[in-house]
């Protein structure tokens, strides 16, 4: 199944996609506006789903397929090879941990208030350094509450799976010798364009993952290619962290951001950021 989320008056409301055509969600009359109300629909098995009436896509501002966030996004850093190696590389990371390749899962987060929809522009000239870069990632909701889950049943507490961009001002990482603030600016987190629930997405392998600037591939990898696999990221997160319904994770990024070329090549004005995953689809947003 396909979730997504549409702009109305009253904020977003939920429902899948089929046919080209949007079908919201109801709950006896209401529209649905929480994905967690979206995840407690679908795991209940007990009763047939209620639809509204279906609005043609193309008629339809889609929304971040997730939140209200009642926690920040928890982020996992350097975490395919080539990119662990390019980071450690750049002089960007100052957490005292610059080895290419980590022992364990590097967790970070971004606020709530990062949150972006498929579309939004990305405001790189709210970053007074002018350090703008992209981080295309697999995102993964939590469908289940969890707390000191093994690897090996992780995947049984995932809901489905998105697209997110990481994006980050890197010159505040820089210089603040953490990652919060640099990844947290208002619209520094687009995510969508939906949500893939796990039995259509099927296990994160062979899927490819791409990002491009102004039709410029940047970033290619297979999600098979992660360093920590999302049964480990869970795992980790997990043993110190309760998972809740709705949580999301962003998995890391591949090599080929911006601040891996010489010289670097930051966003600006004008440009347009698109991250494509298989079985997903395509999160686009230009800058601004």
């Amino acid at each position: 199944m396909r979730i997504a989320a549409a702009r109305d008056p009253n904020g977003k409301s939920y429902g899948t996609i089929q046919d080209s055509n949007f079908r919201p969600f109801s709950i006896s009359g209401a529209a649905v506006r929480d994905l967690r109300h979206v995840i407690s629909l679908i795991g209940d098995g007990g009763r047939p789903l209620e639809y509204g009436q279906p609005r043609p896509l193309a008629n339809l501002k889609l929304a971040a397929p997730v939140g209200p966030l009642h926690k920040n996004v928890m982020c996992v850093g350097k975490n395919y090879h080539d990119h662990a190696q390019e980071f450690a590389r750049s002089g960007v990371d100052q957490s005292g941990d610059k080895v290419e390749v980590p022992t364990d899962p590097v967790i970070f987060t971004k606020a709530p208030t990062a949150l972006a929809d498929p579309g939004q522009p990305i405001p790189a000239t709210s970053d007074p350094t002018n350090s703008v870069d992209y981080e295309g990632e697999l995102g993964v909701v939590i469908g289940k509450r969890c707390r000191n889950v093994k690897r090996e049943n992780a995947l049984d507490y995932v809901f489905g799976y998105t697209i997110v961009n990481d994006v980050t001002a890197r010159t505040v990482q820089q210089r603040h010798k953490q990652w919060f603030l640099g990844k947290s600016l208002d619209g520094f987190c687009p995510v969508g364009p939906v949500v893939v629930t796990k039995d259509e997405f099927g296990r994160p392998d062979g899927q490819e993952i791409a990002t491009y600037v102004n039709d410029e591939r940047r970033q290619y990898a297979h999600l098979r290619d992660l360093i920590f696999d999302v049964g480990q990221i869970i795992e980790t997160i997990s043993a110190f962290v309760t998972l809740e319904p709705g949580d999301l994770i962003a998995t890391g990024t591949p090599a080929g951001v911006g601040i891996g070329f010489d010289p670097q090549r930051f966003l600006k004005a004008g440009d347009t950021v698109r991250v494509s995953i298989g079985g997903i689809g395509d999160l686009v947003n230009p800058v601004a």
